[in-house]
């Protein structure tokens, strides 16, 4: 497995993977793609794809959470693979990525929002260190339905 810059030439295949867990419905509150929105607002973010054997299977980003200067290093993280790459270390791969990512940019804080019900995240996230510091009760509607979402960290040591 090898991750990389995301690049123009991703683009189809990273929104499939995307609209994958848009249908599953326990990745992401959306519910419609507005492609040309989405895109844009995923090309501001720090942007990652997962290969294997020369195909994409993965993409993370790095989002920031803040335009105040103070949260230059709080990034919130993404991560979707496409539905026949789970259970196969991708998440992990894509997610060890990220952390050193981090660790060697000046990241100091990573932050992922997950719904309680997307156990693979949340064991994944626990196991690379990501603490469990919230609950957002309600936070807001999916198909209608007031949903929870957890708020895992990871700080770095360059505090």
């Amino acid at each position: 497995m090898l991750v990389r810059s995301m690049e123009e030439k991703d683009r189809s295949t990273v929104l499939a993977i995307y609209r994958q867990g848009v249908e599953e419905g326990n990745a992401t509150f959306e519910t419609m793609i507005h492609e040309q929105e989405w895109w844009k607002t995923l090309m501001q973010s720090e942007r990652f794809v997962l290969e294997q054997g020369g195909k994409v299977i993965g993409w993370a980003k790095l989002g920031c959470v803040s335009e105040r200067h103070v949260y230059r290093g709080v990034r919130e993280v993404s991560i979707y693979l496409e539905r026949s790459a789970r259970g196969l270390g991708g998440g992990r791969f894509l997610l060890e990525a990220l952390i050193t990512y981090a660790d060697v940019n000046g990241i100091w804080t990573l932050q992922s929002h997950m719904f309680p019900e997307n156990i693979a995240s949340r064991r994944l996230h626990e196991r690379l260190g990501f603490e469990l510091v919230g609950r957002r009760r309600a936070i807001a509607q999916h198909h209608g339905v007031w949903r929870d979402t957890l708020l895992f960290e990871r700080r770095n040591d360059i505090r």
